[in-house]
């Protein structure tokens, strides 16, 4: 493709654009709207997969040992925890610690346990780490075999039923997410096709004197790009600003709620939505020319 051939295309984008300017800017809100809800779901999405992953993590063995269980016995389980496949952390809690931290939960219900007096009813226990959730059950089961090991519990129907729904709520996620980019697609598809279709005649004219196909389509496929491009920084902008107001409003109000920062989450977000635009819009206009093609 020469230069000039390339000078020619990108004057004709410009005229096109300029000259059938409610088109275009009808076009540029459609891909804007059309990406602005893509695009929040993704936000949605990632923030989702963060907190299911954030829940994951916190899932822990509870190692609970036998009455009569020695310092040597505690070190030496201790020590085959840690050696165990999969084991990420191990962390003693003395008994002493156990029924502190349990007083400390009671708060001004404390005086439920003066019938104990001096008796200390917690046993010296563990809390084990694992570095993947889908270990979990293997790992506390042989736990429970360690000698002078009383019990090894991780909730188990409590985390089934959570894995279950961290693993449905990203599917789902995927499953919108591609539903939406398709849903994108064909909105902005059929809004260029209109813009195709008022320069319907042009397009038959090219195609009856000689013109190639790809001479007929690149300065269409620019000016889908073009409008794309414009539609996605319009969208872009919005998310950045919205993201970044709601981030400041839950962590005033509800800073205990693991959300991604805003970087570099919004750069990749950002970057998304100008590929996805710009591929969109040529997409769309390539897909929109077909017809009138075939003459």
């Amino acid at each position: 493709m020469s230069f000039s051939t390339k000078e020619y295309f990108i004057k004709e984008t410009y005229k096109s654009i300029r000259r059938n300017g409610f088109m275009s800017f009808a076009s540029i809100s459609t891909v804007a709207v059309s990406l602005l809800v893509l695009g929040m779901f993704l936000l949605i999405f990632l923030n989702t997969n963060h907190l299911a992953q954030q829940l994951e993590s916190q899932v822990q063995i509870s190692v609970y040992m036998q009455d009569n269980a020695t310092t040597q016995d505690n070190m030496t389980v201790e020590k085959a925890i840690k050696n165990m496949p999969g084991v990420q952390k191990v962390t003693f809690v003395p008994k002493d610690a156990a029924l502190k931290k349990f007083k400390e939960r009671l708060g001004d219900q404390q005086q439920l346990l003066d019938s104990l007096g001096k008796d200390n009813p917690f046993p010296n226990s563990f809390d084990v780490k694992v570095d993947s959730p889908e270990k979990i059950k293997k790992v506390s089961a042989d736990i429970g075999k360690l000698p002078k090991v009383e019990t090894a519990k991780f909730g188990q129907e409590v985390v089934e039923q959570l894995f279950q729904l961290t693993k449905i709520l990203r599917f789902g996620g995927i499953i919108l997410v591609i539903f939406l980019a398709m849903a994108t697609l064909f909105i902005i598809s059929n809004t260029i096709r209109l813009t195709v279709f008022a320069r319907r005649k042009e397009v038959i004219i090219m195609r009856y004197v000689g013109a190639t196909d790809w001479f007929i389509r690149w300065p269409f496929m620019l000016e889908g790009m073009t409008l794309g491009f414009f539609g996605a920084i319009v969208a872009s902008i919005i998310i950045n600003l919205t993201y970044g107001a709601l981030l400041s409003r839950i962590h005033a109000t509800l800073a205990f709620l693991p959300m991604l920062s805003a970087t570099p989450l919004l750069y990749y977000v950002t970057a998304f939505m100008l590929v996805a635009g710009t591929g969109i819009g040529a997409l769309g206009s390539f897909i929109s020319l077909r017809k009138f093609l075939k003459v």
